[in-house]
């Protein structure tokens, strides 16, 4: 097989350079995806935050009140000092101070109108939480009060009772999240330019190596029917392709191997294939563009490094602008990622929940089609103008 052969050899004159693309794929992909690698929680786990309690009121109404926000909050002792209170809000010591007034209980009880000081950091979402307490806690409240006339002792052991009931709250249709699989996302995210640069280089070198016009005539003259040539230069290239895909998963999966048996690897495994057929069509068509091998460099370099930029590779799709993103939806890499992203958020694997992915990763199997049929169409016309 001469011409099967004749393509080994181009690809090994082309392997210091593909491999400079492979080792810093690699060294990318380990520091940073590990860097951005964090545990999905199976819930929602609140912080503490630091609050002070300016109380005049030591009835057990009250005590009741300042013992149940010490569930969500840390309770930092201060004087009642502005000076001392100022600071302390300017410095994040706290970020919520409470002041309650002397006669709380009594007009409280009694139906009066009483308030409580609240002082706290603007815009502070720690305060909410407390809000929500003091405000969930003061309704209970006046509701057995307005209900029945016992003494505020026995109101604060009914409202402790009704607020440690909890619900029960399901994630994703009741499934718990499965392993971690941001490190997963990130890796065959950044695979996307490495594989890109190393199937453009190798192919488009092989197209254009076979379009030299003497090559091409030394080709027809030879005894090796053109169906088997043919036949072996696409093979030459299908096997270049899949060990390339092969190698970059490989490493992935051996660097993740506990969470790489789930069916997340596969879809991922899937997309990513998909995604090297799209790039051997782009390979192709830019072997059949270019006319020397500093194009093919440069080329590498636009095609392969622009749409990882615009469309979520180095930076989150979240982080990118609309217009960046519109633009970025007419490359391949853009769906390609959108699918990853969604891969690794999938729970379930019914056809409700992979009709998204399966409609993304349909995209850029579609994008492989039409580079491919373009391919053709432009080698094809370049055929008859070296024939002519």
């Amino acid at each position: 097989m001469p011409v099967f052969r004749l393509c080994l050899k181009i690809f090994k004159k082309k392997l210091p350079v593909m491999m400079i693309y492979v080792g810093l794929f690699l060294v990318i992909s380990l520091l940073i995806a590990s860097a951005t690698r964090t545990e999905r929680e199976k819930g929602f786990v609140q912080s503490k935050t630091n609050i002070a309690v300016i109380n005049y009121d030591a009835s057990p109404l009250v005590t009741g009140l300042i013992d149940g926000l010490k569930e969500i909050a840390n309770i930092v002792p201060l004087e009642d000092d502005s000076s001392a209170l100022q600071d302390a809000l300017y410095f994040r010591k706290v970020t919520y101070i409470l002041r309650i007034p002397e006669d709380f209980t009594d007009k409280f009880l009694k139906g009066e109108e009483v308030w409580i000081e609240k002082t706290s950091v603007p815009n502070s979402v720690d305060a909410v939480y407390v809000d929500l307490k003091v405000n969930q806690y003061l309704r209970i409240a006046q509701l057995y009060n307005s209900k029945s006339s016992i003494d505020s002792s026995k109101i604060v052991s009914h409202i402790h009772k009704d607020m440690e009931m909890e619900t029960k709250v399901n994630l994703n249709g009741g499934e718990e999240l499965k392993q971690d699989q941001s490190y997963a996302m990130y890796y065959y995210n950044y695979l996307a330019y490495s594989l890109f640069s190393v199937l453009i280089l190798g192919i488009s070198t092989i197209i254009l190596v076979f379009n030299n016009q003497d090559l091409r005539r030394r080709n027809a003259c030879s005894p090796i029917p053109a169906g088997s040539s043919n036949f072996q230069f696409i093979l030459a290239n299908g096997i270049f392709a899949v060990i390339c895909w092969a190698i970059m998963v490989g490493f992935c999966i051996v660097f993740d191997y506990k969470n790489s048996n789930t069916t997340n690897t596969l879809l991922f495994l899937i997309n990513s294939f998909v995604f090297t057929l799209c790039a051997v069509s782009i390979s192709f068509l830019v072997g059949n563009l270019v006319k020397n091998q500093e194009s093919i460099s440069a080329l590498t370099n636009v095609i392969a490094l622009g749409p990882s930029f615009i469309s979520g590779v180095f930076v989150p799709q979240e982080f990118l602008g609309e217009e960046v993103l519109k633009i970025a939806s007419f490359t391949p890499t853009y769906w390609y990622v959108k699918a990853n992203n969604t891969i690794a958020n999938l729970n379930s694997f019914d056809m409700a929940s992979l009709r998204e992915t399966m409609g993304y990763t349909g995209i850029v199997l579609g994008f492989a089609i039409a580079f491919l049929s373009l391919a053709l169409v432009v080698g094809k016309k370049k055929q008859l103008s070296h024939e002519a």
